[in-house]
């Protein structure tokens, strides 16, 4: 059993930055793929932005050039850095990791006002 720790969440005003971490711990034996995926009220889960093993990693389309993802192995944390946020960022974010079994953390909202 893996648990998954976020926290950085909050509200920012629009074109502000934020910082996600999400922890990594328990029986880990290899790291596929840990990220962040996003909510927002009415919508459908999406893509933020995974880093897989082999060093690959995928934005979304609407956080491309605003948001980067990092990870820690040692740490076993992976990092959302947040840069111009929009309104249409707010949302729960969730912490994302797969070491063959998918494990999702409980969510840090978000909250960017105009």
């Amino acid at each position: 059993q893996v648990q998954l720790v976020e926290s950085g969440g909050g509200l920012v005003q629009a074109g502000g930055s934020l910082r996600l971490s999400c922890a990594a711990s328990g029986r880990i034996f290899s790291i596929l793929a840990m990220g962040w995926y996003r909510q927002a009220p009415g919508e459908q889960r999406e893509l933020v932005a995974v880093t897989t093993s082999g060093n690959q990693i995928r934005y979304g389309d609407p956080v491309k050039g605003r948001f980067t993802v990092s990870r820690d192995n040692i740490k076993n944390t992976v990092y959302l850095q947040m840069n111009s946020l929009k309104p249409e960022d707010t949302a729960v974010y969730y912490c994302y990791f797969t070491d063959g079994i998918t494990y999702w953390g409980k969510g840090t909202l978000v909250t960017v006002s105009s």
